[in-house]
This record gives structure tokens, C-alpha cells and sequence, in this order.
């Protein structure tokens, strides 16, 4: 940057004025914060889920989500240190195709990802973790009365305006890692006691083993999700061709690792058939705190799982009401959605608008349908930002950058394609509400396009993502 000329009070020269960010972030506070992103409420809501697709080998699922995961999590650490400004996918993508309606597609596919994880977290949240926590019993009309009461909620502290500190991110995650703590403490206790099942995680339900634990991978990759967030802060790492790839990988196969341990401890620990009852929806780690032989009181288990479904939840839903209306300030949706209110300065139309769209979901959707939305539609993304890698391959940039072996970008690709056509034609339920999802996106686009006087304007993809 230019500085300012000389010429202050008594001849000193005033502070430079700049416009980039500090770069305050080292490689170890880049790791945690990819661990405190991975570490979420997927693996406190999933298990049962899991458990009902797979059987007790449901920690198979989960090693090839990780595995998926991590293959995309190489195609991240080259396209961030080769752009390290604070953007994402729709930034690779445009950058790699240059095609105004590619990149619209893939930023709705983030932002319809957002809508049914919310969807899905707020089911969890009103579901046994919160019957634990109040002491209460009830049935699904009342779920669906706790979920959407969660929504509103996080939706009017989301209108109020939401300043996220980083003390206040190491806290939330400090708390949902001691709940997997608990879980690990009770894994090494029945082991040492002699008391484990453990021919239960070996056992698959009925039908081709490689196509069941594929039937619960895409349930497991939704546990992984939260790493892409790590392009977010890429303006403000140290040395970030070096750092990035160590940090954004590590911290991927820290959490990996974790989730493997704890799927393998929840199957040789809980009887399957409590795991997997009713579907596998009331199946989760409180089945498993419950079966072990800690004292840990459920309320307080409870309410240490509900402290990460929602901080996750409130994270995904002010996600999902910028990106909308980053779209509508780059003019790809309807200039309505980037009203902003008049005192509280925060995009109340995007944020009703998506809430309303998270309620309509969780109440004809149950939790296996929108984590199976969300991955489908968030694997398309990943596979895109693999591909992108790949072509992008041709650009030279001015400066060093991590560059990832071409084989694992080219397995990321399939791996993807793969793990989405699986799912697709596995869940037509899913790849249904996928396709109106997608088609009403599309329709706003080309509304908004045709009442858009002249040539749309160009897109500024780093405008499009938070």
C-alpha cells in the first residue's frame, strides 16, 4: 500500500491508512480453529441415524466421510494459499469458469446446504437433549414446537445483530469437546473393565458391506462439514502457503480421528438396538453416556450437547441469511433480500425469508432427509472446488502456494461425484427436496434477471460467501 505523505502536526508524518487485514493468526490458532469448526453437533446427532443405516460397523461410515473429506480438505489448502483473500467457493469456481449462473449455482447450493443443516439441528435440538435438560416427555407435534420456537429464537438474535468474539468461539468449543471427552473417558473405563462389546462394531447390517457403510457415509460427512469455513480468515495467517496446509489438514484429521474413536466407542459400549430405535432418531451420545459406567447426570450431558447444537445452529443461520444477502447486493437475487433495517442494521428480509424456509423443512422433513440434503448439496460444492483446483492449475499467481498431489485431487473429484450419485439414487426423498430447492433458486435468478434492466452486472464472488 502507498502511504500518506509527511505533513502532520509539528512535521511528523500520520499513521499509514491501509485496508488489509493484520495477520495476527498463527499455525497453531489456525488449527484449533479448524478443530473448533469440524467439532460440531453432527457426531452428537448422527449416531443413531448411522447406526440404523450401517449396523454396529457404523464407525466405517465415518472413515470414509473423513476420508472424503479429507480429499477436498487438499483442493482448500492449494486454493487458499493461492488466493488468500477471505472468500470460498464461489471464488474458485468463478475464477476457474467465469460463468455468472455456475457461480450462482454453487453459492445457492452453500446457501441451501445452511438451510437444511438448520433444519436438522433444530429437530435435534428440541429431541432428546432437551427432554434431558427439562426432565420431560412428549411426542413429534411437540418437537416441531421446540424447533421452530429454536428458530425464531436464533432468527431475532440474529436481527438484534451478532458481534462473534473469539473467546466467545473457544469457549462454545471448549464445552462441546468435553462432552466427546466424556465419551472417550467412558470408552477407556468399559475397556478396562473387561465390560465391551466388542464384536458389535464389527457387524453390518444385511446386503453388500460396501454399499451399506456407504449408505451411512454421507450421514457421517455431515460431521465433517465446517472446514471449508477456513478460507474465511485466509487474509489474516501467517505465512499462509506454509501454514494453511499443515493447519487445515491436521486439525481435519485430528477431528476425523476423534469422530472414528467415538463411533467405535458408542457401538461397543450401547446395545445396537437402542441406537437404532425408531430409525435411529431418539439413537445419540446420551444412549451411550447413559449405558456406560461414569456418573455423569444426563441433565448435564444434555445440556452440554444442546450448548453445541445451538452455537452451531446460530452459526449456520446467520451464515445463511448473509449469503443471500450478498447475493442480492451482487444483484443475482432480488435487490429486496439486501434491505437492512433502519436501526439494527442487519438484513431482516434474508433473515426472515431463510428462517421461514428452515421451518418449512423440519416440519416435513425428518433428520436423515435434511443431513442427506445438506451433504448432497454441499458434496456438489466440494467437487467443484476439487475440479476448480485442477483447472486453475493453468493460472500462475505471483507469490508461493501449496500445491496438492494431482491424484488426490483428481480421487477428490470422483470420491465426490461418486458419494453424490450414491446418495442421489439411494434418497430419491432427498434429491427431491434437492431439486425444488435448486429449481427455486434458479427461478429467482432468472426473475431477477428479467426485471434487471440492461446487462446483469458482473459478480464479485468474494462478496458472495461469509
Amino acid at each position: 500500500m502507498t502511504q500518506a505523505p509527511a505533513g502532520g502536526p509539528g512535521g511528523s508524518a500520520p499513521a499509514a491508512q491501509t485496508e488489509e487485514l493484520e495477520r495476527a493468526i498463527t499455525g497453531r490458532m489456525l488449527f484449533f480453529y479448524v478443530l473448533g469448526d469440524v467439532l460440531g453437533s453432527g457426531i452428537y446427532a448422527l449416531i443413531g441415524v448411522m447406526a440404523f443405516e450401517v449396523g454396529g460397523a457404523f464407525w466405517m461410515a465415518f472413515l470414509v466421510g473423513v476420508s472424503v473429506a479429507l480429499l477436498t480438505g487438499f483442493a482448500y489448502a492449494e486454493l487458499i494459499t493461492k488466493y488468500p483473500q477471505a472468500a470460498g467457493a464461489a471464488l474458485y469456481v468463478h475464477k476457474a469458469f467465469g460463468n455468472r449462473l455456475f457461480t450462482f449455482v454453487v453459492t445457492f447450493c452453500l446457501l441451501a446446504a445452511t438451510i437444511a443443516a438448520a433444519g436438522a439441528l433444530a429437530q435435534v435440538f428440541a429431541g432428546d437433549y432437551f427432554k434431558g435438560v427439562f426432565g420431560l416427555e412428549y411426542g413429534d407435534g411437540v418437537i416441531a414446537l421446540i424447533a421452530i420456537g429454536f428458530v425464531v429464537a436464533l432468527s431475532a438474535l440474529n436481527f438484534r445483530g451478532i458481534s462473534e468474539s473469539v473467546i466467545t468461539n473457544m469457549v462454545m468449543t471448549v464445552i462441546e469437546t468435553t462432552g466427546l471427552i466424556i465419551i472417550l473417558v467412558i470408552g477407556a473405563m468399559v475397556l478396562g473393565s473387561g465390560d465391551a462389546n466388542l464384536s458389535q462394531p464389527f457387524e453390518l447390517n444385511d446386503g453388500n458391506p460396501a454399499l451399506v457403510v456407504l449408505g451411512g457415509a454421507a450421514v457421517a460427512f455431515f460431521a465433517m462439514t465446517g472446514f471449508e469455513n477456513a478460507a474465511n480468515v485466509a487474509e489474516e495467517v501467517q505465512n499462509p502457503s506454509k501454514v494453511y496446509p499443515k493447519a487445515l489438514l491436521g486439525g481435519m484429521t485430528l477431528a476425523g480421528v476423534l469422530y472414528l474413536a467415538i463411533a467405535f466407542i458408542a457401538s461397543m459400549v450401547t446395545p445396537i438396538e437402542t441406537l437404532q430405535e425408531n430409525g435411529g432418531a431418539d439413537g445419540n451420545l446420551l444412549d451411550v453416556v447413559n449405558a456406560g459406567p461414569l456418573p455423569v447426570p444426563a441433565v448435564v450431558f444434555s445440556a452440554i450437547a444442546l450448548v453445541a447444537v445451538t452455537n452451531t445452529a446460530l452459526v449456520t443461520m446467520v451464515a445463511q441469511s448473509r449469503i443471500m444477502y450478498g447475493m442480492a447486493r451482487q444483484g443475482v437475487v432480488p435487490r429486496l433480500f439486501a434491505r437492512t433495517h433502519a436501526t439494527r442494521r442487519t438484513p431482516w428480509i434474508a433473515i426472515v425469508f431463510t428462517a421461514a424456509c428452515v421451518v418449512l423443512l423440519l416440519l416435513t422433513a425428518d433428520v436423515n432427509t435434511l443431513a442427506n440434503v445438506t451433504v448432497l448439496f454441499l458434496i456438489t460444492v466440494y467437487g467443484m472446488v476439487c475440479l476448480s483446483a485442477l483447472v486453475l492449475r493453468k493460472s500462475s499467481v505471483g507469490h508461493e502456494h501449496y500445491t496438492a498431489p494431482t491424484a488426490l485431487l483428481v480421487t477428490g473429484v470422483v470420491a465426490n461425484a461418486g458419494l453424490l450419485v450414491y446418495t442421489a439414487a439411494t434418497d430419491p426423498t432427498s434429491i427431491t427436496y434437492c431439486s425444488v430447492m435448486l429449481a427455486i433458486g434458479v427461478a429467482l435468478y432468472f426473475v431477477n434477471n428479467l426485471f434487471t434492466k440492461g446487462d446483469p452486472p458482473p459478480i464479485d464472488a468474494e462478496a458472495l460467501e461469509v
